[in-house]
């Protein structure tokens, strides 16, 4: 098993409620952030890509998106991993696009996440867990998310969901304050939504006023107010109002809906 570094982020005093135009297109309220703005480390056995600060990488224009804290975008070679590592007053989303996630943590639990599985943590107190490549020789892909918590100091929980491979034209509830529609519970106002989107499906999704959104496409391509989204881009909506794009080919999407 090779030796590996636990994960160090940079934590900001505040964060960003709107992110940095100069990197990115402003369109009306919509922000895009390109794949390739994003911030990259490549450590051998770990390629990850950072949408907001992280470790080495420091942007001050992009700390944050409301309580949206982290998305990493990580690739982990066969049979590495992060070692035990901790946590806290901190809400962890993962989730597997492709290989096989093996976690360990302080409370007891151990999984192994694949395709279509949504793990939650919320670190509360305090937690320490070990995440590694469940294969010896396969990458596994997977993006982690850290949503900032409303409440400091709470009781660490762990849940994980299957949400499945099939897809479908419409968006399922994976995360929520109260964890509405069966989905996991995290402590924020914040409802994490996922697409699983055959090519030609249309969404649209109503923001309440005062809210804000962070999508997030982790495979396949979206056109978006006249603007074609790959792989790893990302946009932010600041001026409300109903998000509306469509699959121009099969796509993973996530949708942050922000207080």
């Amino acid at each position: 098993m090779r030796t590996t570094t636990a994960k160090t982020p940079t934590t900001p005093t505040t964060l960003s409620t709107n992110p940095g135009p100069a990197a990115s297109a402003v369109l009306r309220g919509l922000v895009l952030r390109r794949a390739g703005e994003r911030g990259h480390a490549d450590h051998g056995w770990l390629d990850s890509r950072h949408s907001f600060s992280f470790a080495d990488y420091h942007d001050p224009a992009w700390m944050g998106f409301r309580s949206l804290r982290v998305i990493n975008d990580d690739t982990v070679a066969g049979g590495a991993g992060f070692g035990t590592h901790p946590h806290r007053d901190m809400e962890i989303l993962t989730f597997v696009l492709s290989g096989a996630l093996r976690h360990e943590d302080s409370m007891g639990h151990t999984a192994v996440l694949r395709p279509g599985d949504v793990q939650r943590i919320s670190a509360g107190s305090g937690i320490a867990h070990s995440e590694f490549n469940f294969s010896p020789i396969e990458p596994v892909h997977f993006l982690q998310v850290w949503i900032m918590p409303n409440q400091r100091g709470v009781q660490p929980t762990y849940a994980e969901r299957s949400l499945g491979l099939e897809a479908r034209p419409t968006l399922t509830l994976v995360a929520s304050a109260e964890g509405r529609e069966g989905s996991l519970s995290i402590h924020q106002e914040a409802d994490v939504w996922q697409g699983r989107l055959p090519a030609g499906a249309s969404i649209q999704h109503a923001l309440r006023p005062g809210r804000q959104a962070w999508l997030h496409l982790a495979e396949g391509e979206l056109q978006l107010a006249g603007e074609t989204l790959k792989a790893g881009d990302a946009a932010a909506f600041t001026a409300g109002g109903p998000i509306e794009f469509t699959a121009t080919r099969a796509a993973t999407v996530l949708l942050f809906d922000l207080n």
